[in-house]
């Protein structure tokens, strides 16, 4: 037998390889799937039993539609309540739009029919509203800060732009500045409703699933707005033929509009530190021993009024410019205190102005804010009780930092807005 046969002959022997399936099926409730990978290594699904009632079928697929893949645990706390306010300010803005714009055009001298006024509204967004756009994207600094604060002010920018659309009728001599001024204040409140959109998504973002979130809460704004356009289109049919009616119905979307976006603002948990934000945990830690978590804070955050200071938590301000509040011999006093620190303290009779210097942390300034918490109100200068306020500091920094990281606080960076910042 030459070398040739044998190698035939082991060929026959060897045993035939099978193609080995996996397969298994999953039940829950009253569903089971049966899953497969084929011998390509593609995995094939089917719906063995599916006994659920129909409503439950609908309910699974609006879930899987408009909300984030494994809600609830793959976001933090008030998703929902954010939803939930931002399809009704989306429903209600796109139905006060319809009426803005048909008012427009009656202003122009038109006499258009609701479905014109709803083409048209894509139409009348240029012109003046670049203005705007242009004017507010210098103000994305103090949006990072607070972008609670800009977003509940972007939309009442936005309603008194649609506003003076509404009214435009009355005086149709002045229809250009009307609509102009409208549109300008409408390009402003595009841009700042646009730019503090990421850091509201990023505070629900629980499991890196950005990207999901911001696709379902697409979904939903857009659902939202046919439905409010479809609305408006009846409401101008019918109720707001007549400009009384226009003026009575617009004020009352507005005022849900505003609303909407002011609750959606105060379910956000939003976990960067700012002025106010720093403020509050170091009142609560210092009060309870506990650290607040950014769920914790979001009701208490004063959305219109953000400056205020804390008495409990040292009457700290921050921002103010360096050469403003101090002699540079207090400086050079200060810098020996706290040589290898990120920032200088000025304790004040009513209040203790911080300044940082320009590549401070959010660490940073919790050691600063916790500093003059400990030293006031009876600090008024003296060495002694700054230097025993600043050992306190030492102490507990450290437990406070780990709890902070535990509650999901981002402490690598400390947003002021546009706060002057020193460095030498």
């Amino acid at each position: 037998m030459n070398l040739l046969e044998k190698i035939n002959l082991l060929k026959k022997e060897a045993p035939e390889v099978v193609p080995v399936v996996v397969s298994w099926t999953e039940t829950s409730d009253t569903i089971s799937r049966h899953f497969q990978f084929k011998p390509d290594g593609q995995l094939f699904v089917k719906v063995v039993d599916d006994s659920r009632p129909v409503i439950h079928k609908i309910s699974e697929s609006f879930v899987n539609t408009f909300l984030p893949s494994g809600y609830p645990y793959s976001v933090n706390e008030g998703y929902l309540r954010y939803t939930q306010f931002r399809a009704l300010q989306h429903f209600s803005s796109a139905a006060l739009s319809v009426l803005s714009t048909q008012s427009l055009l009656f202003a122009a001298g038109l006499r258009p029919t609701p479905a014109q006024a709803t083409a048209v509204s894509w139409i009348l967004k240029d012109g003046m509203q670049h203005a705007g756009k242009l004017i507010c994207s210098n103000l994305g600094a103090r949006m990072d800060s607070e972008p609670k604060r800009w977003r509940v002010f972007a939309d009442v920018l936005y309603d008194f732009g649609t506003g003076l659309e509404v009214l435009s009728p009355l005086c149709p001599q002045l229809f250009l500045e009307m609509a102009g001024l409208g549109n300008f204040a409408k390009g402003m409140a595009t841009v700042a409703a646009r730019a503090t959109r990421l850091p509201i998504y990023s505070s629900f973002a629980k499991e890196g699933n950005l990207s999901d979130l911001y696709a379902k809460g697409e979904a939903i704004s857009t659902v939202f707005n046919v439905l409010g356009l479809g609305a408006g289109i009846q409401l101008v049919s019918t109720v707001c033929s007549s400009m009384q009616g226009k003026m009575v119905v617009g004020s009352f979307l507005s005022a849900i509009h505003v609303y909407s976006t002011y609750e959606e603002m105060r379910s956000a948990p939003i976990n960067t530190l700012n002025p106010q934000r720093t403020a509050m945990i170091i009142e609560d830690f210092l009060k309870t021993g506990k650290v607040s978590s950014p769920a914790d804070l979001r009701y208490r955050e004063d959305l219109l009024f953000p400056g205020r200071v804390i008495k409990e938590a040292g009457n700290v301000k921050v921002g103010r410019n360096l050469h403003k509040v101090m002699k540079p011999s207090r400086l050079k006093q200060l810098k020996e205190i706290f040589p290898d620190e990120n920032f200088v303290l000025n304790f004040g009779n009513n209040s203790t102005d911080m300044m940082l210097e320009q590549t401070a942390s959010g660490e940073d300034a919790l050691r600063g804010w916790l500093v003059a918490a400990y030293a006031s109100p009876s600090a008024n200068g003296e060495v002694e009780v700054i230097e025993e306020a600043y050992e306190k500091m030492n102490t507990v920094m450290p437990t406070l930092l780990s709890e902070l990281r535990a509650k999901g606080w981002h402490t690598d960076r400390f947003l002021d807005g546009i706060g002057s910042r020193y460095g030498f």
